[in-house]
């Protein structure tokens, strides 16, 4: 992968965008003089080549909030395992999910899929943290909108629900009651977090490219 990060917070500076043309209009360069079966190597995706990076937000002590409880998901933050933002619409925030270190910086999610894609594998995605920073885990009740403790939800997978990465978001509930309503209207089967681990993660990870 080249070592080329762009920042999701915040619009891009004039430097950055000057940078990320220049790569794409390279990497689209390579790509028109490669043909398959040519001795020539094959085109860079800059897709897959470049890691796009949403820091952590900083604790704020104003708030009034305790350090470790969930807080309210900034309009400009961005997930860092697919780039979107959860609080841009109320339907995203129906599936928000975030993470909070030890320190208090938090990082938001567009869905509890990717905050489970995020946990395997942190320093993938914030350069410099590890899983043993991570103190707390937070989902959004689907259909109450509260925030629930990662570990303490109830999860359906596979239901003909969609959210914001389509099949197997994950939607989370408080209670197995409440998931199972939920399955009678649009199918799935009910898990617990004990239950995501790598391979069903493997499985539901739709973004184009799973490297990072």
């Amino acid at each position: 992968m080249l070592p080329i990060s762009v920042p999701l917070h915040g619009p891009l500076s004039r430097a950055s965008r000057w940078a990320w043309a220049a790569f794409v209009g390279l990497a689209l360069a390579g790509s028109l003089q490669w043909l398959p079966g040519s001795d020539a190597s094959p085109p860079l995706d800059p897709l897959a080549e470049v890691c796009l990076v949403a820091p952590p937000s900083p604790y704020d002590p104003a708030s009034g909030l305790a350090l470790l409880a969930p807080r309210p998901v900034p309009a400009d933050a961005r997930c860092p395992v697919c780039g979107m933002f959860p609080a841009r619409t109320p339907e995203a925030r129906r599936w928000a999910a975030q993470l909070i270190f030890a320190n208090g910086d938090a990082q938001f999610f567009d869905s509890p899929l990717s905050l489970f894609l995020y946990q395997q594998d942190v320093g993938r995605y914030s350069r410099g943290r590890d899983a043993g920073e991570i103190a707390a885990r937070y989902v959004t009740e689907l259909d109450g909108g509260a925030w629930l403790a990662a570990e303490a939800a109830v999860y359906v997978q596979g239901s003909r629900l969609g959210g914001p990465m389509r099949a197997g978001n994950l939607p989370a509930f408080a209670t197995a009651e409440a998931a199972q309503r939920f399955m009678h209207a649009h199918g799935g089967r009910l898990l617990r977090a004990a239950d995501i681990g790598p391979d069903l993660l493997r499985r539901l990870d739709t973004r184009a490219h799973a490297g990072h």
